[in-house]
Order: structure tokens, then sequence, then C-alpha cells
């Protein structure tokens, strides 16, 4: 019995917008993405970064954003830019985010809300602001990044797993709400990547033990080319010596 090979989407031509796209992970995916003969539209905070990275790849600046995702008007904007430079969107990756690690004694309201603001809220103000036009072709692609510690708990982590659970929750309730329509929701959830994401932590970590930076984002970029028949809902990477899930 001979069993066809699953067709793969294409990913030349594709509409992607990267956000968080200066990240370790971001610009790694942004490459990679880039060379597949995507369409992209990337997005930071940092704009020299952002610069550098347009001209390294040779993308036009005016596909390129600096954006706080944590402000409604200024994701809007995004999204008001964007649909003008390339239309409705087929893939939405969310790479953005901050880790605040620290034991419930030193960890302020400030720390907490900021956890929520940049992880949860922006990623609540991205969707919101791109879904409505997948919806109306009723077809597309999100991907958000909760990482391990949005289904398993560390200490330390307490505002930033809140934030990612968060992600988790409020992703699969949106799901619920596109069930009549071909628009993915998808998860991955990276175990200990050796990213610039520990450089503000204080807590011992053996990164030569971590997932690369470039091996996560080959992850992301194999998610977006699921096959056409179906969808990944969650993929799960993490290093071989700190298996959570």
């Amino acid at each position: 019995m001979f069993y066809k090979k699953s067709a793969m989407e294409k990913l030349n031509g594709k509409k992607i917008l990267v956000v968080g796209a200066t990240g370790g992970i971001g610009s790694s995916l942004v490459k990679l993405l880039h060379q597949s003969g995507a369409s992209l539209f990337i997005s930071g905070r940092n704009t020299e970064k952002l610069l550098a990275l347009s001209q390294q790849i040779g993308l036009s600046i005016s596909c390129m954003a600096s954006v706080d995702i944590t402000s409604s008007t200024e994701v809007e904007q995004l999204a008001v830019q964007v649909n003008a430079e390339m239309g409705t969107l087929d893939i939405l990756i969310n790479a953005s985010g901050i880790g605040i690690i620290k034991p419930l004694e030193q960890l302020s309201l400030e720390d907490f809300m900021q956890s929520l603001q940049t992880n949860l809220v922006g990623s609540f103000l991205l969707v919101k602001a791109f879904l409505p036009a997948m919806k109306e072709v009723k077809k597309g692609l999100i991907i958000n990044i909760p990482g391990v510690l949005g289904k398993v708990p560390m200490a330390g982590a307490a505002a930033y797993s809140a934030s990612k659970y968060g992600i988790v929750g409020m992703m699969q309730s949106i799901r619920e709400e596109l069930k009549r329509t071909e628009i993915r929701i998808t998860n991955i959830f990276l175990g200990g990547v050796d990213s610039p994401f520990w450089e503000t932590i204080e807590l011992k970590v053996q990164k030569e033990k971590m997932i690369r930076e470039e091996e996560a984002a080959r992850a992301i970029w194999f998610l977006c080319q699921q096959p056409a028949s179906g969808v990944v809902s969650e993929m799960v990477l993490q290093p071989f010596n700190h298996q959570a899930i």
C-alpha cells in the first residue's frame, strides 16, 4: 500500500508578521522565513536593531515598525501599516515577551503587572488587531510562544507563569470561536533556550545544555508549514536534561 506524503504549506509569498523580531529567536526566525521566500513585516521595540536586521536581509524599511505591544494605539497603528503594505496576513507570529523571575517576597506589583501587560495583554492586543481581517477570509495562522512555564510551574515564576498560562487559556478560548473557519491557533512550548532572555535574570542556568536559538527558530519555521489538511495545535521542544512536560 502506498501513502501520499502530506503536502506542507509553501512559505514562498506568504504574508507573515513577526513581532519580537529583534530577539534571539525572532531574528533567527526572520532569516529562515526570508530564505524561504516569505513576504515579511517585522516589529520590535528597538529601532536600531530592526534597521540592522532589515538591512541584513534586504527588507524595505516600509516593512518594519518599532512598536510597544502594551499600547493599544500603537498595535492598532501597526495593523493599519501592515494591512496597507501587504494586505491580510497569512501568519501572525508573536515572539515578543519579558521574563521576570523572582521569589514572591521580592516580586513587586510593578513586576507582576509588567509581566501581564507585556506577555498577556500584548498578545491580546495583537490578536484583537489582526484576527478580524483573517476572519473575513476565514483563514490564517496565529503562533504564540508560551514556553513550558505556560504548562508547568517553577519556583520564582509566579508572574511569568501567570502571564503565560493566561496566553494558553486565552488562545484556547479564541480557538473555540473559530471552529467554522480555517484559522489555526498554535502554541509552542519551548524549554530553556540559550538566548538573551537570561541576561536580566539572576538565576544559575547551564546554557550549554539549553536549546540553541536557531533550533527554536527552526521549530517555529516548521510550524509555519503545517499540512493543509490539519493543524498542529501544540508543539513542545525542550532540552534533554530538563523535560518538564
